[in-house]
């Protein structure tokens, strides 16, 4: 380290200066697994990966599996820590103790606030961030921001006025522009479930609502869209399509679909068999048909099976997510490449601005 490094490490009003090769903001990044492989590569562009700290928003119009999948996400953070707790933000009251125990939640283990609109929601929760210890374990959920008013509005309703509101987007923009910085110092995913709304034009785009602000402070955007799934021309449930909008960490335009059915919830597998094809770990010798080759020993599989058959084959699949050739292959499709080689991280300090 030279000097004038050295020195700079000793001068100024931070705590948490660091050399950048050092840093634990970059080099010691927890990743919390799901359930879900689709989800687990969603978040980080790898198979081993899962929620790391930060923003992330899911967006997506009504009924669009964005609740769940937070939810799957609070669940795999109680796992992991059990320590832990989740703060459960919510203006909309859909989820209940019982619905939050069918995940195999921990109600105990959770917190409730409700919440009316975005100032209370930011006054709350930069007093809680700000009495979280460095090594506390929280989970933050937010549901939703999409139907959070603003102080104004509310007042303005209160007071028989029908005049637009413009200040909920420069609300919402002072809310993340505040709490970004503490979720990643200290080291606490937050996923806030937000809408959609479609723009105009002849092929209308779905574009976050709230403003600017959330997209400039989120880690990653999911906009999340479903499609019908049938069986024999009867609806059997929903394909449902995380698409990147924003990614730190995965390639932006990413599409990765998994599927819900009614009768049996949501198909764990169903992401991977597209890709497991792309790979050549499962042909297809004619229609309707397919063959699996076995990811430990590279055998043909002499039995063929119908594609039900497949998305319930957890031998197979549980094989697979373990084998080093796939995963390379899924961090090939969808990772970002690493940081510019030609920085040399040990002359760059990094500084924590604590306040």
């Amino acid at each position: 380290m030279s000097s004038l490094l050295e020195r700079m490490m000793k001068t100024g009003t931070t705590k948490s200066s660091a050399i950048l090769s050092k840093s634990s903001f970059f080099n010691v990044k927890e990743a919390v697994p799901t359930e879900l492989p689709i989800l687990n590569i969603a978040f980080s562009g790898s198979l081993d990966g899962g929620l790391v700290s930060g923003l992330t928003v899911l967006a997506g119009e009504s009924k669009t599996f964005k609740t769940m999948t937070a939810l799957y996400c609070m669940k795999a953070y109680l796992n992991k820590h059990k320590n832990g707790i989740a703060l459960l933000y919510d203006s909309e009251f859909g989820i209940t103790p019982e619905y939050i125990a069918s995940f195999d939640i921990d109600t105990d283990r959770v917190l409730h606030i409700p919440i009316t609109d975005v100032e209370q929601l930011k006054f709350d929760i930069v007093k809680k961030l700000q009495e979280i210890g460095d090594k506390e374990k929280v989970f933050i959920m937010i549901d939703s921001v999409g139907n959070l008013a603003s102080k104004k509005e509310v007042e303005d309703a209160e007071n028989e006025k029908s005049v637009a509101d413009m200040s909920r987007a420069k609300s919402l923009k002072s809310l993340f522009r505040i709490i970004t910085p503490h979720l990643t110092i200290k080291n606490i995913p937050c996923i806030a479930v937000n809408h959609v709304y479609k723009e105009m034009g002849l092929y209308p785009k779905a574009i976050v609502s709230g403003g600017t602000g959330i997209m400039y402070s989120a880690n990653q955007v999911f906009i999340i869209s479903k499609a019908q799934e049938k069986v024999k021309d009867e609806l059997a449930g929903w394909k449902f399509t995380i698409n990147i909008e924003k990614s730190r960490y995965v390639k932006e335009k990413s599409k990765l679909p998994f599927t819900v059915l009614y009768g049996s919830g949501i198909q764990k597998w169903s992401a991977l068999s597209d890709l497991a094809m792309e790979a050549g770990y499962i042909i297809k010798p004619k229609v309707g048909w397919y063959q699996l080759i076995s990811p430990v020993t590279g055998e043909v599989s002499e039995k063929n099976y119908r594609e039900a058959e497949v998305q319930a084959n957890d031998e197979f699949f549980a094989a697979l997510i373990q084998n080093v050739d796939f995963k390379e292959f899924v961090e090939k499709k969808y990772k970002l490449s690493g940081a510019n080689d030609e920085i040399d991280m040990a002359e760059v300090m990094e500084i924590d601005i604590d306040d």
